[in-house]
């Protein structure tokens, strides 16, 4: 078994290089739950993820930030951004394209740097921790009053789940580690449980948003 860490390093580090990045999400039983567009991390934003960035109009924190495409894109557009990642590799690949990013776990403390305008959970990242409801209740706190969330969900009439999971990139299974996914149709009330409220959704190139106010 290997980190989930190193196989998610390793497949940034082959995208960046234009070769395979392939990397998947499979469930306890190997079975096929999430492929992951590691290329698309590294690309120029795409009119869904500006529909994210649009909602963007304060100081703002990416969460789970990759190679760090949006964290820069917001920087370029004169919001201030900051991307945190566990991932040694992701956090120099995001500063090597101008993202103000740090190697930090969300659900350590940040002092000095809250409160936000708004948190992004893009690219699946609100299953972070296997937990969306504490995940949801971190991020208010890290939000000023009449802040927002803008997650990333999957498609109405899909059904979420919490399960442990690993990552495979078709060669190696890494260690298991929890993960969850939150359907359109839910989030809702995950979101009050929270002490957030469901203001909007929407669509964009086949994916599934959804802005949360504090």
């Amino acid at each position: 078994m290997t980190s989930p860490l190193v196989l998610y390093a390793g497949a940034l580090r082959r995208a960046a290089r234009t070769a395979d990045g392939a990397l998947h999400l499979t469930g306890p039983d190997g079975r096929l739950l999430r492929r992951m567009d590691v290329a698309a991390w590294h690309a120029a934003p795409t009119s869904a993820d500006d529909s994210l960035l649009a909602r963007c109009t304060g100081p703002t924190l990416d969460i789970g930030c990759g190679p760090g495409r949006l964290t820069a894109e917001l920087g370029r557009r004169g919001v201030p951004a900051l991307g945190i990642d566990l991932s040694p590799a992701a956090v120099r690949l995001a500063r090597s394209r101008g993202a103000n990013v740090l190697l930090h776990d969300v659900f350590a403390p940040l002092p000095g740097r809250v409160p936000f305008a708004h948190v992004l959970l893009a690219d699946g990242n609100i299953g972070i921790g296997g937990d969306p409801a504490r995940l949801l209740a971190r991020c208010r706190d890290l939000l000023t009053p009449g802040g927002t969330v803008l997650a990333e969900v999957d498609p109405p009439g899909t059904r979420g789940w919490r399960a442990t999971v690993a990552l495979t990139d078709t060669r190696r299974t890494s260690d298991p580690f929890a993960w969850a996914a939150v359907s359109a149709g839910e989030v809702a009330p995950l979101a009050a449980r929270a002490g957030l409220r469901h203001t909007d959704t929407w669509t964009g190139e086949g994916r599934w948003f959804a802005c949360l106010a504090r």
